[in-house]
């Protein structure tokens, strides 16, 4: 019986290994790119220190750069922006059948 049931089960099991393998690479990703924002912003800072780029130039960098590190950082991305964007059209609708 547990034969026939692991033979039944394969298919299902192969598919959940790969969206388990599909989710590590995601996180791996982000987490790479959290490492880039923040490589990118001790650049910016060593160019600001030896006078490369001018200070208006610095902040207009240093603020996008905080921006994605934080929406990284909070698990923010265009997914959960379109999300959101649709509860708030949804709520919008309910309160307009009221």
């Amino acid at each position: 019986m547990l034969l026939i049931d692991d033979l039944l089960l394969s298919p299902v099991n192969g598919i959940l290994w790969v969206f388990r393998e599909i989710n590590k690479v995601a996180h791996e990703e982000l987490a790479n790119e959290a490492q880039s924002v923040t490589e990118s912003l001790r650049q910016l800072y060593m160019e600001l220190e030896t006078g490369r780029i001018a200070e208006d130039e610095f902040d207009a960098r240093e603020k996008l750069l905080l921006d994605r590190l934080e929406a990284l950082e909070s698990g923010d991305d265009a997914d959960s922006d379109e999300a959101d964007t649709d509860e708030e059209s949804s709520d919008e609708a309910e309160e307009e059948d009221e």
